[in-house]
């Protein structure tokens, strides 16, 4: 996501503001940009590319001034460019903004604020907010920041300066991290404690719908309406290094941790479940071609292939069509079918990744049109494709992918709908409860990761055995995959995703005490049938984790060690039981010792063969 920093005080703003940019850059950019008041008048400088970038353009002409905000931007709305680069203004250049989230109605705001006459310079949802803000200024920018807030939907942190008031900052938020930072005669704004640790550790965490208002001496807290709200200060004693994570001890936990939110961005302005409604504007497919389509093949890598299995049984069943997986890797050297009729679905978090985007061009040459999901905008399988269906998980920096494998679920969810909307495979009365499933997940993701003792529990006893064998059937066989891939990646050892229906043909010569099997055992078609796998494990005096649906007393009667999750509709499972298996992975390496978030031999983007 995108990093935020403002300052005002005695300083000089600027070398402060790109400090802290520097402390954010972890989270992910491809520009940055600061604006700096000095007696009235705003200094806007912004360019695309890293921080770098902008301290050579300012280099000999640094912004003087002592009040100042600053942006590192992670591009949703409008591809990486200067243009589109933070911070953003007013017409007159009065209103100065940065902001972090998603606007969900900036179109329609847009279209209304143009007609009456104000002219955007951007393809940004957060030049919006500027206009907004101008238009309803009248001399008490705290005001105009919470009357524009209100019209606002979806996510934001929105941080503002003003020409007419240069004595303050004022910031608003809804889902977007906020927080202020109390120094003495100098405060700070920041989406992240770690950007002015330096200065202060003492700092004030802003609740969504509410308002602040910094000057250099004070700050006070307010709902949209201007009620005031009182806010404990609280004293931050993480290390440096450790505020960049969060408080988390790596990337890989923050971003466990960081599902619910990622799941809730993927959804916003897409999915309603109130109306059974899904709307996928970058689809760029028509109805016609989509009732024409008689085969969907998904093309992706690692991470990304295990949420393709998932899709498979998804689409097939919600709307009727053959789906076929490719690795990637693979589809160049065969002669795959594809044709006008196929619909191909790249799947890559980087947009960059050599192999999928090889994919992309095989399945274009033959005829194919083709939807990429991705987490960058911009990226080239983003440019390449004829849509394109953002994840909006935010930077992932651990090499092992969490949010985005479950953010690409959800993609692939609401495009299953989507589809089975069009070619009336799903009556509306079941999309509409389809919708409010997936609308629940994210609530549910949080009740998993709010207490994890059991697994906890598990990597404590299990994390010296010589393996794990992960075994499901139907759907959640996609998740078997995808927890062996995560605990071999970060931890090192010995794992196996296997269809439990296999286990007789191989698998179960593994089993003995030193050999754990974690079992995908929710509620679902094919729940006896895993009990029964289990048996066949314990038989052979095996140990047995089941990943269970929570109220099930009688899996404790089959397995060694359970843990729960909530319930929800099987086809959507493998989101909830990847949180665990993800929980699992980490916590098993964190037992051994490897480098979590940088594990040996493995890069993040994948750029060569």
């Amino acid at each position: 996501m995108c990093g935020i920093i403002g300052y005002i005080g005695k300083r000089e703003a600027c070398p402060i503001l790109i400090e802290g940019l520097g402390k954010l850059e972890y989270r992910g950019y491809d520009s940055a940009g600061v604006a700096v008041m000095n007696s009235g008048k705003t200094d806007v400088r912004k360019c695309m590319g890293k921080l770098r970038a902008l301290e050579d353009a300012i280099r000999n002409d640094i912004p003087r001034g002592s009040l100042g905000i600053g942006h590192t931007r992670w591009a949703t709305h409008g591809g990486p460019s200067d243009a589109n680069s933070h911070p953003h203004t007013d017409c007159a250049g009065n209103i100065t903004v940065v902001h972090n989230g998603i606007i969900e109605n900036y179109m329609e705001l847009k279209e209304a604020l143009t007609a009456e006459g104000h002219t955007f310079v951007s393809e940004t949802d957060t030049e919006v907010a500027a206009h907004l803000i101008e238009k309803f200024y009248d001399g008490n920018i705290s005001e105009a920041v919470c009357r524009a807030a209100k019209m606002l939907q979806g996510s934001f942190a929105l941080v503002v300066i003003c020409n007419g008031e240069p004595d303050r900052i004022v910031a608003a938020r809804r889902y977007s991290p906020l927080v202020v930072g109390l120094g003495k005669g100098e405060n700070f704004l920041s989406s992240d404690v770690g950007s002015f640790l330096s200065y202060t550790r003492d700092a004030v965490y802003i609740d969504d719908d509410t308002a602040v208002t910094v000057t250099a001496d004070s700050y006070s807290v307010t709902d949209f309406d201007g009620n005031p709200i009182r806010k404990e200060v609280h004293k931050i004693e993480w290390d440096a290094s450790m505020a960049e994570r969060g408080g988390y001890e790596h990337f890989m936990l923050k971003e466990i941790h960081e599902q619910p939110r990622a799941l809730r961005e993927t959804m916003r302005g897409r999915l309603s479940p109130d109306s059974g409604n899904v709307e996928l504007p970058g689809l760029n497919l028509s109805d016609e071609y989509i009732k024409s389509v008689d085969r969907i093949r998904m093309i992706a890598c690692g991470t990304a292939y295990h949420a393709s299995m998932a899709a498979k049984y998804a689409i097939e069943s919600l709307c009727k069509i053959h789906v076929d997986i490719d690795f990637a890797s693979e589809l160049r050297y065969r002669e795959p079918l594809i044709d006008e009729r196929t619909l191909a679905v790249v799947i890559s978090q980087s947009g960059e990744t050599l192999d999928t985007i090889v994919g992309l061009r095989e399945a274009k040459e033959n005829g194919a049109k083709v939807v990429s999901i991705t987490n960058v905008v911009g990226s080239m399988a983003a440019r390449e494709a004829d849509g394109v269906l953002y994840t909006y998980a935010g930077p992932e920096i651990a090499v092992a992918s969490t949010k985005a494998y479950t953010t690409q679920l959800m993609v692939l969810y609401m495009l299953a709908l989507y589809i089975a909307r069009i070619r009336g495979t799903v009556a509306p009365e079941d999309a509409k409860k389809y919708c409010e499933e997936l609308w629940d997940l994210p609530e549910k993701a949080e009740i998993i990761l709010n207490d994890y003792k059991a697994v906890r529990e598990a990597a404590n006893r299990y994390y010296c055995f010589n393996g794990f064998l992960y075994m499901a059937r139907g759907i959640n066989l996609a998740s078997a995959l995808e927890g062996a891939l995560k605990i071999k990646e970060i931890s090192y050892m010995h794992a196996e995703g296997y269809a439990a229906g296999e286990m007789k043909h191989g698998p179960i010569a593994m089993i003995d005490p030193t050999f754990a099997t974690i079992a995908m055992c929710v509620k679902s078609k094919t729940y006896d049938k895993m009990l029964s796998n289990i048996r066949e494990v314990k038989a052979r005096a095996g140990e047995v984790i089941a990943i269970a649906t929570n109220g099930d007393e009688l899996i404790e009667s089959y397995a060694d060690k359970v843990i729960y999750i909530p319930e929800t509709l099987e086809v959507f499972s493998p989101v909830l039981v990847a949180i665990p298996l993800q929980l699992m992975a980490y916590q098993v390496a964190k037992n051994r010792g490897p480098a979590i978030d940088q594990p040996r031999n493995l890069a993040k983007t994948v750029t060569v063969e």
